[in-house]
């Protein structure tokens, strides 16, 4: 690990230096105050130049930047004077429903990922032949280039998974003989190959994690090329390499519903900005991970595991519904949890009346609760989901639409795997590489043109002063 200290050690030595050396922590924290005042623009000024901040509107949508044809989130209309109308939520894939696609995968008790990745990257249902293709595909790319794990992973293990998988992906550059090349066929060999290896590169990166900072047991399994995604994540994380039916088609179904989000979400938009650079496949998704790995976009899932681990050390008796709600009241008076006032788990940026994916994801998340004993945890969340909303309104005075969003049930699936916390987002990442994928490509088709959006100076003009009269 690199120590600026000791770089500076011999500082006040040096010709043309002061003979006081400096203090690097000292340093930095007193620049950080300073650039608080000079970064800082003043809030006024948004308005007045029309910046929509956040790429948002003044009622809250999203400033309009592209067109696609691969995901559709629909949460709420606008009437004429622009305000939101709550609706029942829908998310389509490539033109589908959600709800139709999870439907048949489950009605014939069968994965359903591959299927949903080959209808996002190719813009249509596969036949089975064309399925068992595909899946065999993805299989063929399941394992790491010889030697990758041992001198790309094991060799400089991270405490961040996510950091880890970034610095994954740009390596694999390195093994790959045609990296640059842009056309469609090579990125999707490409995109392919990263859908197929994800499940190693994030299992690798907790092993070594686990070893190198925990000092616990290294656990390294191949994966099975025959298997589907689901199971080849819980086999590589598990010590035995075991797992139940039920565990794999419930995390199955998190990564369906993870898969894609419309072309708006933060990571999807910077697959979407970078591939207009030109640039080559493992720094679009590289940067799409590292947008991801931010707590504002991808870390709400955890904020949900840590809210009921806080939940359950504070409260004496979790299964009490009057001692939940204290709890929860405490949450939104900003006392108790991480003091945000917010219950993580409820409410989204587009989903109004109802969330699709938490809606699909809580009925398979009750089936795996009652196979493995856990239905007292999933009665919590489930009563967390229908009294939050109502605490809210107490405490605030505000009555609004308020429903579950798949984070809730995510969390509660995760935790009932035993999948440790912090691969709750790398999970986000192996499913959402599927969209990122299919934005990516699109991209480089439909869009071809470099995005540059604009920004207005607002610092005043200076005259220069030389250096002896500052």
């Amino acid at each position: 690990m690199l120590n600026f200290k000791s770089k500076r050690e011999n500082h006040g030595k040096r010709s043309g230096t002061s003979a006081n050396p400096i203090e690097p922590a000292a340093y930095y924290a007193e620049m950080a105050d300073r650039l608080e005042t000079v970064d800082e623009i003043d809030s006024g000024l948004y308005p007045k130049y029309n910046v929509k901040r956040g790429l948002r509107n003044a009622n809250g949508t999203g400033v309009i930047v592209g067109l696609t044809k691969i995901g559709e989130v629909y949460g709420y209309d606008t009437d004429e004077n622009k305000n939101k109308v709550p609706r029942p939520g829908k998310l389509f894939y490539r033109g589908y429903e959600i709800h139709d696609l999870v439907h048949h995968c489950r009605a014939e008790d069968r994965f359903g990922f591959e299927e949903v990745t080959y209808l996002l990257l190719f813009g249509q249902l596969p036949n089975k032949q064309q399925l068992e293709d595909f899946k065999a595909l993805i299989g063929e790319n399941r394992e790491l280039p010889y030697g990758f794990a041992r001198d790309m992973i094991l060799v400089a293990p991270s405490r961040s998974i996510m950091n880890k998988l970034a610095r994954s992906v740009l390596a694999l550059y390195s093994y790959d003989d045609n990296p640059d090349d842009v056309s469609i066929s090579n990125v999707l060999r490409q995109c392919i190959g990263l859908i197929g290896c994800f499940p190693a590169l994030i299992a690798y990166g907790y092993q070594a994690k686990q070893s190198f900072f925990e000092k616990a047991s290294m656990h390294m399994h191949y994966p099975i090329p025959e298997l589907s995604t689901s199971e080849n994540i819980l086999r590589m994380l598990r010590p035995t390499g075991e797992y139940l039916d039920i565990e794999a088609k419930t995390l199955d179904l998190v990564l369906i519903l993870h898969a894609e989000h419309g072309g708006g979400n933060n990571s999807t938009f910077t697959t979407h900005l970078v591939s207009s650079s030109g640039t080559d496949t493992y720094s679009a998704i590289a940067a799409a991970v590292g947008s991801l790995k931010g707590p504002k976009h991808g870390g709400a899932n955890i904020a949900v595991i840590n809210m009921i681990r806080d939940l359950k050390a504070n409260v004496k008796d979790w299964r009490d519904p009057k001692q939940v709600d204290e709890y929860l009241l405490k949450v939104l008076r900003k006392e108790a949890n991480d003091r945000s006032g917010l219950i993580y788990g409820l409410g989204h940026a587009v989903y109004t009346l109802s969330d699709p994916r938490a809606e699909l994801l809580k009925g398979m998340a009750e089936q795996l609760a009652r196979a493995k004993g856990a239905m007292d945890n999933f009665q919590l969340y489930s009563y967390i989901e229908s009294r939050g909303p109502e605490l809210y309104a107490e405490v605030t005075g505000v009555e609004k639409p308020m429903c579950a969003n798949v984070d809730l049930y995510s969390g509660f699936v995760y935790n009932t795997l035993n999948i440790p916390i912090d691969l709750a987002t790398p999970l986000f990442a192996t499913a959402r590489l599927s969209g990122w994928s299919a934005h990516r490509m699109e991209e480089l088709i439909a869009g071809k043109k470099l995005m540059r959006p604009a920004y207005i100076n607002v610092q005043q003009r200076r005259e220069y002063i030389p250096i002896d009269e500052r």
